[in-house]
């Protein structure tokens, strides 16, 4: 894989070429202080994700980003900022990570294998598609099927490093670092021997599907074989990259990506350990099914808009541009018993949760949507 760097700080350069430059199949074609040197270098060489710093001389991080989606949508990007507020309107512009500095090597491998993953699946999805694969369903849940139908885990916690492995693709986890994660709650002696029966319920598991194989071991740790995997959080994150934006006639396409997130990374089984990685794919899909809902209202399709919008409402009652764009649905379709209604709610879950009153401009917006 071939990145670059973009930061306007040299010292970042020498971190980040020193942390690259030690993982495998890791190759840093370059490391620039603007975006317009790095710009140039993309359109002449063939480069798979930017790691890029959001505050820069003359063009942004940000409108790097927005721009590289119109011009190279295969492009990751990968933020490395100090700014911890920007995160919501980098996953608007579709980033695949967003790292907050300092940065850490852990954290930047972590960075690399996502990428790693999603440009695995859309490398399969380019070719013609297997009738074996593996469907591997952790949004929502954590369920793997073949053709044989679904597996049936043997214990809670041979389930749970199955969804372990799984997000740390691409390489060999060590057994320190899954004892710490999975089996920390443990006495050190007792968590070695669940972690040895973990795995081999694991494979017991697999074996009737013909993947007994697919739990990979060294002297070191243990990994899985993804090879012919499709993951839907991967599938999920692949083709939000690729739907930088839409016209009217891909509107359909941007709802099948909508219906992908069916639930929250692992769904109520809530791993501790996927925390971060919860709350990223979280953001992702608002931020998306935001940006979707505002396309279907500019599109005349209120009644699908509203339906979005309560869902994601109903996900975040907290939200005031969900709220503001669900106004505005309500609004458009006429509906001013459901916008009374809408506004009351928002007004009294603000009050009880955060002792707060409406913004000013939510609170002239409804003024205006009452008299349209």
């Amino acid at each position: 894989m071939r990145v670059i760097v973009i930061d306007d700080e040299k010292a970042m350069h020498l971190i980040m070429s020193k942390m690259l430059g030690k993982l495998a199949d890791v190759e840093v074609a370059g490391c620039f202080f603007d975006t317009a040197s790095a710009s140039r270098c993309i359109d002449e060489h063939e480069v798979h994700a930017a790691f890029v710093d959001i505050s820069m001389p003359q063009e942004s991080g940000m409108q790097f980003a927005e721009r590289m989606a119109m011009a190279h949508p295969d492009l990751y990007i990968i933020f490395v900022t100090s700014h911890k507020d920007y995160a919501l309107d980098a996953f608007e512009l579709s980033a695949l990570d967003y790292i907050v500095k300092p940065v850490s090597p852990e954290r930047i491998e972590k960075a690399v294998m996502r990428a790693r993953a999603v440009h695995s699946f859309a490398e399969a999805e380019r070719t013609e598609p297997k009738t074996d694969r593996v469907r591997i369903d952790v949004l929502g849940g954590l369920e793997v099927s073949t053709a044989y139908g679904s597996v049936k885990w043997i214990s809670r916690k041979s389930a749970e490093l199955f969804g372990y492995l799984l997000i740390h693709p691409g390489r060999i986890v060590s057994r320190a670092r899954i004892l710490y994660d999975v089996f920390g709650d443990m006495a050190s002696k007792n968590a070695d021997t669940y972690l040895n029966t973990s795995i081999y319920q694991l494979r017991k598991a697999l074996a009737p599907h013909g993947l007994k194989s697919m739990v990979l071991s060294d002297s070191e740790g243990y990994g899985l074989d993804l090879t012919d995997a499709s993951i839907d959080y991967a599938e999920f994150e692949e083709r939000i990259h690729q739907q930088a934006e839409w016209a009217a006639d891909d509107l359909d396409k941007a709802m099948e990506i909508e219906k992908l997130y069916a639930g929250e990374l692992f769904g109520e089984k809530g791993f501790g350990w996927a925390m971060n990685d919860t709350e990223r794919l979280s953001a992702l899909y608002a931020a998306f099914a935001k940006r979707l809902a505002a396309a279907l209202l500019e599109h005349r399709e209120e009644d699908t808009a509203v339906q979005l919008l309560n869902k994601l409402f109903d996900r975040n009652e907290l939200d005031e541009e969900t709220a503001s764009l669900l106004l505005r649905a309500y609004a458009a379709k006429k509906d001013r018993a459901s916008l009374a209604k809408l506004y009351r709610r928002y007004v009294k879950v603000l009050h009880q949760e955060l002792h707060l009153d409406p913004s000013k401009e939510l609170i002239e917006l409804y003024t205006r949507l009452q008299t349209t």
